[in-house]
């Protein structure tokens, strides 16, 4: 009889396109993917890969049983949250990822209420950009994630997930103190064409974003630095580098030297989670919605 763990593994490895990123994907090593796929050739009778330079290729006998694997782990993942939904409760382990501003802002919140109200539940969080915790949902490593869009750009997703909406989450332009503008009520991008610019990593969503919104309105960026965390980019306009948008969620004190000022036009983040659709039933991932859609209306009053 063919083993669930060892077509998980194969299945990995169609998807990820080699031994060493199955093993990545897994957390394990790729010696032990090499063994699983060894124990499932036997019991297939059949040679699963063939090598490719440096590499490896599913042969076509492993191809036909990686998409039969795809479907069984799916179906398996249906039974599962047909299982928890029979039960009726939140039970077990739910893995949720989210970007940073959301881990800082809403999980919080959302964990404390999913601790109080379902005691069976273990939820964990990964602090997560959406370019890692869309594969990760996808390929079963967490069961949800709190990703974005933005109000003109709207990240791509596979198809097989579901989302739902948390919150939207309005951002401002944070300038240093005593720039000419700091004291306006309101802003138009286009009125920092001349400025430096504090981004997010070239790569990043929300990079491309901002290189696609400041383009769209005529202005070429000069992107003088860079940084993941707000609170670093923050800080580098505190000391006068640059001026940047600072979405408001998890965004905390701002600090001494620095003022965000509202866009006359206001800019948007669409804050939502993502799950596998095969795994809606689940009362773990309701519960984990409906706690985020708490905190987020927490910050919205």
């Amino acid at each position: 009889m063919l083993n669930l763990e060892r077509l998980r593994t194969l299945s990995a490895v169609a998807r990820h396109g080699s031994v060493s990123a199955a093993a990545e994907g897994l957390h394990v090593t790729t010696s032990a993917v090499s063994q699983q796929l060894s124990k499932l050739e036997r019991e297939a009778g059949q040679q699963l890969l063939a090598k490719n330079g440096r590499g490896v290729r599913l042969t076509d006998a492993g191809r036909l049983l990686s998409e039969h694997a795809d479907r069984i782990l799916s179906q398996v993942e249906v039974a599962q949250a047909d299982l928890e939904a029979h039960r009726g409760q939140a039970v077990g382990e739910l893995r949720a990822a989210a970007f940073p501003t959301a881990a800082r802002g809403l999980f919080p919140a959302a964990l404390a209420s999913l601790r109080a109200e379902h005691p069976q539940l273990r939820a964990r969080l990964q602090e997560m950009e959406p370019d890692a915790s869309v594969p990760a949902v996808v390929r079963g490593d967490a069961d949800i994630a709190v990703v974005l869009d933005w109000y003109n750009k709207r990240l791509p997703l596979p198809a097989g997930l579901a989302r739902e909406a948390v919150l939207d989450d309005v951002a401002d332009v944070a300038v240093p103190a005593d720039h000419p503008l700091a004291g306006r009520a309101e802003v138009d991008l286009e009125d920092f064409a001349e400025d430096d610019w504090i981004s997010w990593p070239d790569g990043e969503f929300c990079h491309d974003w901002l290189m696609f919104t400041l383009r769209g309105k005529g202005i070429e960026p000069r992107i003088a630095h860079t940084a993941e965390e707000h609170h670093t980019q923050l800080a580098l306009i505190g000391a006068g580098l640059g001026v940047a948008v600072t979405p408001r969620l998890g965004r905390g004190p701002v600090p001494e030297g620095v003022r965000c000022i509202p866009v006359r036009n206001t800019m948007r983040r669409h804050i939502y989670a993502i799950w596998r659709a095969d795994a809606d039933r689940r009362p773990s991932i309701r519960a984990a919605i409906a706690a985020l859609q708490m905190a987020g209306a927490g910050l919205a009053g």
